[in-house]
C-alpha cells in the first residue's frame, strides 16, 4: 500500500465534489412529497441539482411500493433515465446497501452483475463473518481491476483503522477507492455536528480522497467544514429534509446550492463530473 500522504492542495485549487443523495433507502412521500420513487423522478432530481451545482449523485431504487431494492435491472432503467436527462453531466454512483434487507453475498453478486461506473459499499456490510477473507479480497481485486469508482462508507473510527488495516495488509490492491464518513450515525436522535468529524480525521492516514455526509439541521455546517479540510460533500434527502435554519428544504437542489454556498465562500470551485471521475478515479 502507498501511504504517502495526499499533497493537501490549496483550496482554490482543488475542486469540490457534491454529491446529491435525493431518497435513501427510506424516505418516502409520506415523509416529503419531492422524494424521487421512480426512474423519471431521479432524471428530473439530477437535472435540477446539476443546475444547483452537483457533480455526482447517489442512487437508490424502490419496489413498486416504495420499500428498498437491489436489483441490476431497475439499475439500469433508473441508470438510463438519468443519462437521458444530463448525459454524463453527472458521475452516477449506485448503492449496495443493505438496509437490513440484503445480506453481504446478495450485495456483492449485485455489483458484480451490474459493473457500474461507481458504487458505494458499506465495509461493515460486506466485511463481514459470511464472507471469508479469500473472497472478499478476490472481489476488491475484481472492483480495482474493472476500475469501478469504489466509495467505501465508514461510520466511526474503528472502521478507519479496519479498511487501513485491510489496506496495509494487501487485501485491497490498488484503485479507484475513496472513503465516506458518515457523521453522527449513532448520536443521541442522530443528529450530526461538525464536531464528529475530528475523531475521522484522527485516526485516517489521508491517503484516499475521502467525503462526509450528515444527518439534519446542521448538515450544511457539517459538510462546509469538511471542505475547508480538503474533504468533499455529500448532502440530500437520504439523510436530512432540513436546510440550515430550520426549515423543510422544497426538493434536494435547494440542498445542494447551500452547500454550493458554502464551497464558494471556501473558496472552492465546484467539481464537474469529469473532475469527480478524476478526482475518485486516482489510483490508490
Amino acid at each position: 500500500m502507498n501511504t504517502t500522504t495526499l499533497p493537501r492542495a490549496a483550496l482554490a485549487e482543488s475542486p469540490v465534489i457534491i454529491t446529491v443523495a435525493p431518497n435513501g433507502a427510506y424516505k418516502k412521500a409520506a415523509d416529503h412529497p419531492a422524494v424521487p420513487m421512480t426512474p423519471e423522478a431521479l432524471a428530473l432530481e439530477a437535472r435540477a441539482c446539476l443546475e444547483a451545482g452537483a457533480g455526482m449523485m447517489h442512487m437508490h431504487v424502490r419496489k413498486p411500493d416504495g420499500s428498498h431494492l437491489l436489483d441490476a435491472h431497475a439499475y439500469r432503467e433508473a441508470l438510463a433515465a438519468v443519462d437521458r436527462a444530463v448525459g454524463r453531466e453527472l458521475l452516477v454512483q449506485v448503492t449496495s446497501e443493505a438496509a437490513g434487507v440484503y445480506k453481504a453475498a446478495e450485495q456483492i453478486a449485485l455489483v458484480r452483475e451490474l459493473q457500474p461506473e461507481a458504487v458505494s459499499m458499506g465495509l461493515r456490510e460486506i466485511a463481514v463473518p459470511d464472507i471469508p477473507e479469500t473472497e472478499l479480497a478476490a472481489f476488491f481485486a475484481w472492483v480495482a481491476e474493472r476500475r469501478i469508482l469504489a466509495q467505501i462508507i465508514l461510520y466511526d473510527e474503528g472502521d478507519v483503522q479496519r479498511w487501513q488495516s485491510l489496506r496495509a495488509r494487501g487485501l485491497v490492491p490498488p484503485g479507484a477507492w475513496s472513503v465516506l464518513f458518515v457523521l453522527g450515525r449513532y448520536s443521541v436522535g442522530q443528529t450530526s455536528s461538525a464536531y464528529d468529524l475530528l475523531p475521522f480525521l484522527a485516526a485516517y492516514d489521508h491517503t484516499l480522497p475521502w467525503a462526509i455526509c450528515a444527518f439534519g439541521a446542521e448538515e450544511n455546517a457539517c459538510v462546509t467544514t469538511a471542505a475547508a479540510f480538503g474533504g468533499h460533500m455529500r448532502v440530500g434527502f437520504e439523510n436530512n429534509l432540513k436546510l440550515r435554519d430550520g426549515s423543510i428544504a422544497a426538493g434536494n437542489a435547494a440542498l445542494v446550492r447551500q452547500a454550493a454556498e458554502g464551497a464558494r465562500a471556501l473558496g472552492r470551485p465546484l467539481a464537474t463530473a469529469e473532475d469527480a471521475r478524476r478526482i475518485y478515479g486516482a489510483i490508490g
